[in-house]
């Protein structure tokens, strides 16, 4: 009913609908209905339904844990039955030209089985999401195995059967161009979940994003190291320390900080509740 695209399209606007469905695909990797797939299959959404193959009813989910720089989440469903895990394999030992298969959802069609090989490894991509933020993918695997949307959270698979990947993206512009995250970047997630039955995790609670020339000269830096705080979340460890949005990471523990990717890794090395020393530059 807004006037600006009334003024444009005059009664000529489709009916949208107000519930909007997506869909994609995900793997068991424990007994008791924990699910992994991709964060943005279930970004934002009010509610998550699970379709199984041997089973006629759909199932409620819940968020365990997400991800949304990996591009990973977790759902747990309650069901009944005992399920049956996927075994995970290691990515560590995959090589371009060894045999790959995905399993998934492709527009629909529910498992679906492609095979193909792995073409390269440690690909970096950028993908723009409908939030107007661009998701940062630092090292996929690209096959050649067809992945199409509905895909994306689905298996990759070796020859043994076991989870090499996570089916993730697809290229646009070209055939036979799809890329998977390497499962081990969630395999400590499952380890936890089969443990403990919870994921815990250092955190500290901040967004932090690459130091751009632009960023170098707007803000009067003399080098591009470090890594800039986008966001800091509330009731956060970091907030609770003092840390704001703009402030420019440059030491962890006085270990220089080169860019984000470094205040990830320097983070997921400490432990729970271990104090570390942050040095700053804020407003120059």
């Amino acid at each position: 009913e807004d006037p600006f695209f009334r003024y444009f399209f005059g009664d000529q606007l489709p009916d949208l609908p107000e519930n909007i469905e997506g869909y994609g695909s995900g793997f068991i990797v424990t007994k008791d209905g924990f699910i992994v797939t991709n964060e943005h299959v279930i970004h934002n959404a009010d509610e998550i339904k699970v379709n199984f193959n041997e089973m006629e009813k759909t199932i409620p989910a819940e968020v365990i844990w997400y991800d949304y720089n990996l591009d990973l989440a977790v759902i747990k469903v309650d069901v009944e039955k005992t399920l049956q895990p996927i075994p995970l394999g290691d990515s560590r030992n995959i090589r371009p030209g060894d045999w790959a298969i995905a399993i998934g959802n492709p527009f629909g069609f529910e498992h679906t089985v492609t095979t193909g090989v792995i073409s390269a490894l440690g690909r970096p991509i950028q993908i723009p999401t409908s939030g107007g933020q661009v998701r940062t993918y630092k090292n996929l695997i690209q096959t050649d195995a067809a992945i199409n949307p509905g895909n994306s959270g689905g298996p990759l698979l070796n020859m043994n059967g076991e989870v090499i990947g996570i089916n993730t993206a697809v290229s646009s512009q070209g055939q036979g161009i799809g890329f998977a995250i390497p499962v081990n970047e969630v395999k400590d997630v499952v380890n936890d979940l089969k443990t403990t039955g919870e994921i815990i995790r250092p955190w500290l609670g901040v967004s932090v994003g690459q130091i751009s020339p632009e960023v170098q000269e707007y803000f009067e830096l003399e080098n591009t190291k470090g890594a800039i705080i986008l966001d800091v979340f509330p009731d956060s460890p970091a907030d609770e320390a003092g840390l704001k949005t703009y402030d420019i990471i440059k030491e962890i523990d006085q270990e220089i900080v080169e860019n984000p990717d470094d205040v990830v890794q320097k983070i997921n090395e400490k432990n729970i509740d271990e104090r570390i020393l942050i040095r700053v530059l804020r407003d120059g």
